[in-house]
């Protein structure tokens, strides 16, 4: 049996700027921070005395005999990229809903990665969760996505990340003060606007209107190194809200998708009440919201927004890590002796792969652009 735990991101400035088409001319710099809420993977080799191969259980129950008919397409890709033929039994359990803004399918392959390289004996890197995670989404899987997520539950932690058009990539720690990091998370308020999107479609339209945007994610790149000086300076933290609010403002206009009327009304609800600034989280449309507000302030702008849930939250800097492995149950020989002959099946061993492993993010091939 193994067990992944991998945190859920809150990202703070810089978000936009870490699709290919953006970074892979211009870089990208983003600040976010991982918290202590997470995505569980529990897995281990399932032993072939059912009437199905592997049993996948997420929002739905799966129990199939072929991973190619796996319906969550990140647990499919992943079996098939890590060549993994043994029958598995996975489960997953999130701290938070899917789909709200808090890098969460990012968290899920992430983790699941990390637990099927440990169901092969295979120790990962931080940096190679995050490259092959992308490599899965982006690459296999096609989906519109950036590659700050799964960098950032990979490594966990309060960090800068740069990214360099070469595909390299940077993840810089921000050394703060411990009373300075209790004081930045003192001003924060996370809310649930209690809608569900799929970031893949948003981030599309994102992804089309990057060339004609080019002076805001230009002024949202700039910001990242605003912020750094704010947060581990002797600045008024108050300044890190107004920043959260001018990205917010210059985020609107990337796309008509990212925002509504519905989150418009909360975003004006929670200013009125003295709210400094805030985002909505992920790629827009719905989700989490993240506000800042002087502490004395956050009594009235929980009252203004009493309709949504209000989130606890802390910071953690662990990053994805796995927190149970019992490898007694993975002897091959063993699962044989015990149960196969019951059945008169074969059981394929696991094989070890020849692949390097990924430490840089890969170009995107030009046939595979979404614009």
């Amino acid at each position: 049996m193994i067990i992944t735990q991998t945190p859920y991101r809150v990202s703070f400035v810089g978000g936009g700027t870490d699709y290919h088409t953006w970074y892979e001319k211009h870089g990208a710099r983003i600040i976010s921070c991982t918290i202590n809420h997470y995505s569980y993977l529990q897995c281990r080799i399932l032993p072939p005395f059912f009437e199905h191969k592997s049993r996948i259980v997420w929002s739905k129950i799966e129990e199939v005999n072929d991973h190619a008919h796996i319906y969550h397409p990140a647990a499919r890709a992943i079996l098939d990229y890590l060549q993994i033929h043994q029958g598995v039994e996975i489960h997953h359990q999130g701290d938070l809903p899917a789909r709200s803004g808090l890098g969460s399918s990012s968290a899920f392959t992430v983790g699941l990665l990390h637990a099927m390289y440990a169901l092969r004996g295979m120790i990962s890197s931080k940096r190679e969760l995050a490259c092959e995670a992308i490599h899965i989404e982006r690459d296999i899987l096609k989906e519109n996505v950036g590659v700050q997520d799964q960098i950032a539950t990979a490594y966990g932690g309060l960090n800068k990340i740069i990214v360099y058009p070469d595909g390299n990539f940077e993840v810089l720690p921000l050394v703060l003060p411990a009373s300075r990091i209790r004081e930045l998370h003192d001003h924060f308020l996370l809310f649930f606007t209690g809608i569900s999107r799929t970031a893949s479609d948003i981030a599309g339209d994102k992804i089309k209107s990057i060339p004609k945007k080019s002076q805001e994610l230009f002024r949202m790149q700039a910001m990242v190194e605003e912020a750094e000086k704010i947060l581990c300076g002797s600045q008024n933290i108050a300044e890190f809200g107004e920043l959260l609010h001018e990205t917010w403002c210059l985020k609107r206009q990337i796309s008509e998708k990212i925002s509504s009327n519905f989150i418009d009304d909360i975003y004006a609800k929670a200013r009125t009440a003295g709210a400094i600034g805030g985002k909505l989280l992920g790629a827009g449309g719905g989700g989490f919201m993240l506000f800042f507000a002087k502490p004395e302030n956050k009594i009235a702008v929980c009252e203004a927004l009493k309709d949504l849930l209000l989130v606890p939250f802390d910071f953690e800097s662990a990053g994805s890590k796995i927190i149970f492995y019992n490898h007694t149950h993975y002897e091959q020989m063993n699962l044989r002796r015990d149960y196969v002959h019951l059945r008169n099946q074969h059981m394929p061993e696991i094989t070890p792969l020849k692949r390097q492993r990924l430490t840089r993010l890969l170009p995107v091939e030009p046939l595979l652009e979404t614009i």
